[in-house]
């Protein structure tokens, strides 16, 4: 008998997203959704879908909820609740229900990036400089401009525009104000690397692996960020869209690349990421290589970054969705 999945995910809802413009994020896991469901039935797995409205209170409820052998976790948390991500991943642990991708505290971990990046500064790893800041704090900032502002714990490169890049005290002030109001809670500041951006996906546990290197290639007019902006992953029509592109395998030597899947390796590891993780890199005007972001359960759907690098690798999106799967159910003995 063949397993039954179950696919989980986060049903779109009204939220804080829609009136900052900000919606085709949350409603692009449905891409996602619809491929890993056409991949696991071309396998001949027993597939079902479950949009989750609310957190379950109960293992016993849960159970009731999804009857499965295996849970294909695709929840990103509530709109706006991002903590509720790593909240349903606690319920599936406790619930006894195995599932794809990274356990519970590695993702609650990484909705802190600034506890991530003093983590891997702990460790020797690189990553830009930074402050935690509010409208309040913004006279104790103590970085080299420019600077980066970003949110402290969301994805999809939520709240990145063109002027998330500080030049100045004035504009620093501005961009802090608008991620605290817009967001909640402090502002992430970090000194702003102009250098090549790499991404590398990370398959598998204790034995992983890693997928052809990509690189961020941006084309933009003289004078704009080269900065993984929203508009450049949601808005096809825009500059910032036309202007990066992605080249995957990178160009880059054999000494570069295995530089960087170490540096990767040991970020995907050192945070206790399982099954699948996409950390993004930097290299500075010294040839170091930094840690931008360590994103545990990344998007998946097929023009993802990492559905293009399982390509690049001789994977068909099938054979890589079908990876993930095995190794999830290798893990729990099924």
């Amino acid at each position: 008998m063949c397993p039954r999945v179950a696919i989980i995910y986060n049903a779109t809802e009204p939220s804080r997203y829609d009136s900052l413009g900000e919606r085709e994020a949350v409603v692009g896991v449905l891409d996602a959704v619809r491929a890993v469901d056409n991949a696991l039935k071309e396998l001949d797995y027993e597939v079902e879908q479950v949009p989750l409205a609310f957190l379950p209170q109960s293992p016993n409820q849960g159970q009731r909820l999804v009857e499965a052998d295996l849970v294909f976790n695709l929840f990103e948390g509530f709109c706006g609740r991002p903590d509720t991500e790593a909240e349903v991943a606690e319920f599936l642990t406790a619930s006894g229900m195995p599932y794809t991708g990274c356990p519970a505290p590695t993702l609650r971990l990484a909705l802190d990036k600034a506890t991530v990046k003093a983590v891997l500064k702990a460790n020797g790893i690189d990553t830009p400089a930074f402050q935690l800041l509010t409208p309040e704090t913004t006279s104790t900032f103590r970085l080299r401009y420019p600077c980066i502002v970003k949110p402290c714990g969301e994805d999809a490169s939520h709240g990145i525009s063109r002027e998330s890049v500080a030049d100045s005290p004035a504009a620093l002030e501005k961009q802090v104000a608008r991620i605290s109001q817009s967001y909640g809670g402090k502002a992430l500041v970090e000194e702003f690397i102009d250098g090549r951006e790499f991404n590398v996906t990370v398959l598998g546990d204790s034995e992983a692996s890693v997928l052809p290197v990509s690189e961020i290639d941006y084309t933009l007019a003289d004078g704009v960020p080269r900065i993984l902006t929203y508009a450049a992953k949601w808005d096809p029509a825009s500059p910032d869209f036309k202007g990066t592109q992605v080249v995957c395998p990178a160009s880059i030597t054999e000494q570069e690349r295995e530089r960087l899947e170490e540096v990767a390796l040991r970020a995907f590891r050192l945070l206790g990421c399982r099954g699948y993780a996409r950390i993004d890199l930097r290299v500075d005007s010294d040839g170091r290589v930094n840690v931008l972001e360590v994103n545990p359960n990344p998007d998946i759907s097929p023009g993802s970054g990492a559905a293009r690098q399982a390509a690049a690798a001789g994977m068909t999106y099938t054979q890589f969705i079908n990876r993930i799967t095995l190794r999830a159910l290798e893990r729990s003995g099924r």
